[in-house]
């Protein structure tokens, strides 16, 4: 009997620890939290695990400060819930900052709990979403809470390209926070509630006299439209959870992984006829890339990552035939498609992305070249448009482009062209393959005998003519083999699913080397 009372008392003391340390900072504290529209740090990952599978660790953590009368402010855990779960039934690990307590602020001791989980994803090869609130480093701790961000970014550093990192930022994350999420893949933000920055409002007004908001430095618009910093921007905590869980679906589990395979009901040999109006007759009149890629994408559903930076590149997540793929491609509608420095950031960058975790590569090509200009020549768009080359030359997945029209100069060597080892080129009959347009080219070829002509505006109306059907068109490429089949654009779902089967065992491997030196 003694044993049973023994054994009892000692279930009831663990079932008060528990909850003592589901409170977190407290119903005050909680109740002030969620005043702004905001989740508590376990109600986010009730939303984003799957029901029942999550298991935490480090639960009864406590810090080990005794500055400043830290010893008498200890909450189990210590402000992040840390732990393992699944997402659409893959194992995940996670950890969520609570602000409730103490601001969620790094101390040594949540630095060890999250390096911990860090650790175990690494070992079983599974991703990290980590859930970002937190008024950062804990300043009683001093040196140790920074140090605990440091043994953070070099985990985040050593996992990059081995296990998908994905951050949520859920409110604050400032100062050295945020170089943990920067080394991630990919940002979510909550617009009006999240916000990152190196320095905030009051040491900008202080050093440089500058008068802004935390929302205009660094809120989730101004990272997802100017700095490009947040592949995403959401209404709220649960939308962006419920994202997470979306982009997830399309990636394997890590770098060993084979692409991810979903069933699909739309058939790999549907015909897509209006993409044969698709393209305009007229060369410098635009037409929606985003039409095309959801034509010819299972279940015409595409899953644009930065959709509001850099709109002249389009960049994201689909499925042919089941199979996920990267897809890059060129917007017509903004600055005519031509590349400049940010779209080159942003597609080098999801290209990497793609080629470290398996995901094949297909490019809609229609660019005219890059964007002429001093602010860009003197922002260096040459060191950043050789970003993109390089992701492009060192991607070994398998590669399938699709010129749908313009492919200009440098800019077509760049879009995945079969010189930077792209398996599968593709290119419509309305295809424009050359050195440069043609009314550039014979303004420079035919100067002279332009200049001597009788009737120097008909003269130069014939030689564009000439020019455009000598040089306009794809056959030239295609009797080079650098284009491996002129198609209908009916066909292009079919096509793209073909070369995307005949392509899942390609084995390509880079010169031996500890790694390159992309241009950063």
């Amino acid at each position: 009997m003694d044993q049973e009372i023994t054994t009892q008392f000692r279930i009831q003391n663990l079932e008060a620890r528990n909850e003592k340390a589901m409170e977190g900072g407290g119903a005050k504290r909680i109740a002030k939290h969620k005043q702004g529209n905001r989740l508590t740090a376990r109600e986010r990952l009730d939303i984003l695990l799957d029901p029942g599978s999550f298991v935490e660790t480090d639960r009864f953590v406590v810090h080990r400060c005794s500055n400043f009368d830290m010893e008498n402010n200890r909450s189990p855990g210590d402000g992040v819930v840390t732990g393992y779960g699944r997402v659409n039934g893959k194992l995940v690990y996670v950890y969520s900052q609570d602000f409730t307590v103490i601001g969620g602020s790094m101390s040594r001791t949540q630095a060890n709990k999250i390096c911990k989980i860090m650790d175990l994803a690494v070992k079983n090869g599974a991703p990290v979403i980590g859930l970002n609130d937190s008024g950062g480093a804990r300043i009683q701790e001093g040196v140790e809470s920074l140090a605990g961000y440091a043994d953070i970014f070099l985990r985040n550093t050593l996992a990059s390209g081995v296990v998908p990192q994905i951050t949520g930022i859920m409110g604050p994350c400032a100062g050295g926070a945020v170089y943990s999420p920067s080394i991630t893949d990919f940002i979510f933000m909550v617009k009006d509630t999240s916000y990152m920055f190196v320095t905030g409002p009051d040491v900008i007004k202080t050093v440089t006299h500058e008068d802004v908001t935390k929302e205009e430095l660094g809120g989730a618009l101004t990272h997802s439209t100017k700095s490009g910093v947040a592949h995403f921007a959401c209404d709220d905590d649960k939308q962006t959870l419920l994202m997470i869980r979306e982009l997830m679906s399309f990636l394997p589990s890590n770098n060993l992984d084979d692409t991810p395979t979903l069933p699909t009901r739309d058939r790999p040999d549907r015909i897509c006829e209006i993409l044969n109006k698709l393209i305009p007759d007229n060369p410098k009149k635009p037409y929606d890339m985003l039409q095309l890629i959801s034509e010819v994408v299972d279940e015409h559903y595409f899953l644009e990552v930065h959709k509001h930076f850099a709109g002249n590149i389009i960049v994201g997540f689909a499925r042919l035939n089941g199979r996920s793929v990267g897809i890059v491609a060129n917007q017509p509608q903004v600055l005519a498609g031509c590349l400049n420095i940010e779209a080159s950031r942003k597609a080098a960058r999801f290209i990497r992305f793609c080629d470290a975790f398996n995901i094949p590569i297909v490019s809609l090509v229609d660019v005219p070249g890059f964007l002429p200009g001093t602010d860009q020549e003197w922002s260096g768009l040459i060191t950043h448009g050789a970003k993109l080359l390089y992701a492009y030359a060192e991607a070994t997945v398998p590669k399938v482009t699709l010129i749908t029209r313009k492919a200009y100069g440098g800019a077509y060597i760049v879009m995945g062209s079969k010189l930077l080892r792209s398996d599968i080129n593709l290119a419509y009959p309305t295809a424009e393959i050359a050195v440069m347009g043609a009314e550039g080219a014979v303004n420079i070829i035919f100067r002279e005998a332009i200049a001597k002509a009788k009737d120097p505006v008909a003269e130069k109306a014939r030689l564009i003519k000439e020019y455009e059907e000598k040089f306009s068109n794809p056959y030239i490429s295609a009797e080079l083999g650098l284009t491996d089949e002129v198609i209908e654009p009916s066909l292009t779902r079919k096509r793209l699913i073909d070369a995307v089967e005949m392509l899942k065992n390609k084995r390509d491997v880079n010169p031996p080397k500890k790694h390159g030196n992309i241009p950063l």
